[in-house]
């Protein structure tokens, strides 16, 4: 049974009117617990995690059994915001049922609420396809980082007339086949802005600046759980990966010089115990 303060597909869906709907990703049960705790609308189980966690270059690599491994984590940790899982590269491109049967397993297996999906009219039939099967889908367009090989990388999307036309028309047709929401990533935010307009469904922009409904980053970005290069939209609230590489050095400093652990951190004997240690005892017969 939901509690009380459970958000959900439709508690999204209405925020359109509010705007701030807030999202990150998360990929494991402390992190959800955080990010549950600080009152995060909607958490993402992204294919990202292939770079920020497996150290690849690209999202390409990811499997089906690698999100529905970390949909389970992010889902036990029961948090209010959405779950929402990635369809990761291959799971839903070669053919519909497989997509839809897929989705499912994201969602049984997984424990995720609802799942995303990149592409717009060249997956129109599979998001429809899985939008059937009574499975929530938030739509994913401008830069789609599953497309990077055909795009040619990383690279801000509709700066151009017809890319920007073509991107407007796929979000209006998302909407109609009943997407709850769609992530815009890496577009003009003038055009972001104009889709958000157009749009009676929510915007979650990604590097598409402040108009869309709302916003959507990777957690370990925010943090500054990297010295890595991050994107020009990232911005950075903490620098954790600072203070926990300070953390280490201080241990290791007070490890060498005997000063951790100390008596705060050891356990003593009692006297008889101490005694017996130290000899001062008769031996039971």
């Amino acid at each position: 049974m939901l509690h009380s303060k459970k958000k959900t597909i439709p508690y999204i869906k209405k925020k359109k009117s509010e705007g701030g709907i807030t999202a990150l990703t998360s990929y494991d049960y402390p992190t959800t617990k955080i990010l549950s705790d600080a009152g995060i609308d909607l958490i993402l189980v992204g294919d990202s995690l292939g770079m920020v966690l497996h150290g690849k270059d690209n999202t390409l690599e990811v499997t089906i059994e690698n999100i529905i491994y970390h949909s389970s984590m992010v889902s036990a940790a029961k948090p209010d915001s959405v779950i929402v899982a990635d369809m990761p590269f291959g799971s839903y491109h070669s053919d519909e049922k497989e997509g839809v049967k897929n989705a499912i397993r994201l969602i049984k297996e997984g424990g995720a609420e609802a799942i995303k999906l990149e592409g717009g009219r060249n997956r129109f039939g599979v998001i429809k396809a899985i939008l059937k099967s009574d499975i929530p889908v938030l739509g994913h367009l401008g830069l789609t980082p599953q497309s990077i090989n055909r795009t040619g990388g990383f690279k801000v999307q509709g700066k151009i007339r017809k890319k920007a036309k073509e991107i407007i028309e796929d979000a209006i047709e998302l909407e109609r086949l009943g997407v709850f929401a769609i992530v815009l990533e890496s577009i003009p935010a003038e055009l972001a802005e104009k889709i958000t307009e157009k749009l009676n469904i929510p915007t979650i922009g990604i590097g598409a600046g402040a108009g869309c409904d709302g916003q959507i980053l990777v957690f370990h970005d925010l943090v500054g759980f990297t010295n890595l290069y991050l994107p020009k939209f990232v911005k950075k609230y903490a620098d954790v990966y600072s203070e926990m590489v300070d953390a280490v050095k201080n241990y290791i400093k007070d490890t060498k010089n005997k000063k951790f652990p100390g008596p705060n951190e050891s356990y003593y004997l009692n006297k008889n115990i101490d005694e017996f240690l130290n000899g001062n005892y008769k031996k039971n017969r």
